[in-house]
């Protein structure tokens, strides 16, 4: 089982100079802040000085300036912390089968499909379509959500070749087509990384999907 931490550590590692470049520009603030009240106390004006105040005034607009970079501090590394968890989460979905609208990689096994043909067609048609986007083969089937096995041959029995084959459903009706879907597949799931905030499921034959693209889970066969 794998489960890619790295973004994950990178974030969190990405968190900690975040809070300790600010702690350092809070501290050199805060140094210059009481350098330019000693020079404002020492140079004010006798018959006119500060009044208490002013001087209350600009210290607790420091303090809120403060307390802010603190908060982002805290909600930083509790981003940290809840990536952290989501990709536990998702390391459980590891050796599943996800269902989702990706290419397949053919390796001789038979694929399973889960097709969606239109309500109230009459026909419906299984296009195969390999990798460059050729069509290779058609197949008639009832219009049903019901899961096919798609064996890899074709019309003489003969397998196609190792590689990623895409699907597609033409629902009819009357002999008119009414639409055209891009058919849903299961593939197992052998790896979950985070990529550019988002959790990436890598399938088997290296097709990559976001997760929240999966409808559906099943116990791998």
């Amino acid at each position: 089982m794998q489960v890619n931490s790295a973004a994950t550590s990178q974030a969190a590692a990405q968190a900690q100079a975040t809070a300790a470049s600010d702690k350092a520009v809070v501290n050199s603030d805060y140094d210059t802040f009481l350098k330019m009240m000693t020079a404002q106390v020492r140079n004010q004006d006798p018959l006119d000085p500060m009044s208490s105040d002013d001087f209350a005034a600009q210290l607790a607009t420091f303090s809120g300036v403060e307390q802010q970079v603190k908060t982002n501090e805290l909600l930083a590394a509790l981003g940290a912390q809840m990536g952290a968890m989501g990709m536990s989460q998702y390391a459980s979905w590891i050796g599943l089968e996800a269902r989702a609208a990706v290419p397949a990689h053919f390796d001789g096994s038979p694929i399973s499909i889960s097709p969606n043909p239109a309500a109230g067609s009459d026909r419906a048609v299984l296009v195969v379509l390999d990798q460059d986007g050729n069509e290779v083969q058609r197949q008639d089937f009832p219009p049903s959500t019901d899961d096919i096995e798609w064996a890899g041959v074709d019309d003489d029995s003969n397998p196609f070749e190792t590689g990623f084959y895409t699907f597609e459903v033409e629902s009819y009706s009357g002999g008119e087509l009414m639409v055209v879907n891009y058919a849903e597949i299961y593939t197992e799931i052998v790896e979950a990384k985070s990529q550019n905030g988002a959790t990436v499921l890598v399938l088997e034959g290296g097709s990559e999907i976001n997760a929240d693209n999966v409808s559906a889970l099943r116990a791998g066969s």
